[in-house]
């Protein structure tokens, strides 16, 4: 199982990390990347495959402190960090853009 990070635009979003399958990692990020934003996923697969895909995943929170690794980031609702993201791999920001 790998770990991967939730994050979305809530002002309360608790950053939720959650184990996942080999197979469901490599359709949420796949060629290589480590980013991805959910839009990107639905587009990728269409909005019932993608609930069927998340579905379990939601079952699987890990408590942070028993996360070993953090090997991808699913950024739900935040278009704006794209920009920062532009190969989805990490690290990959270049910093001058940060405001």
């Amino acid at each position: 199982m790998k770990n991967i990070q939730v994050i979305d635009g809530a002002i309360n979003s608790r950053y939720a990390i959650y184990a996942v399958t080999a197979v469901e990692f490599a359709t949420l990020f796949p060629d290589g990347q480590d980013v991805e934003f959910i839009e990107d996923v639905v587009d990728r697969l269409g909005e019932g495959p993608t609930t069927e895909l998340m579905t379990p995943i939601w079952e699987r929170a890990v408590p942070k402190p028993k996360v070993s690794g953090i090997h991808g980031t699913l950024f739900y609702g935040l278009p704006e960090k794209r920009k920062f993201y532009d190969n989805k791999r990490e690290p990959v920001i270049d910093w001058r853009l940060v405001d």
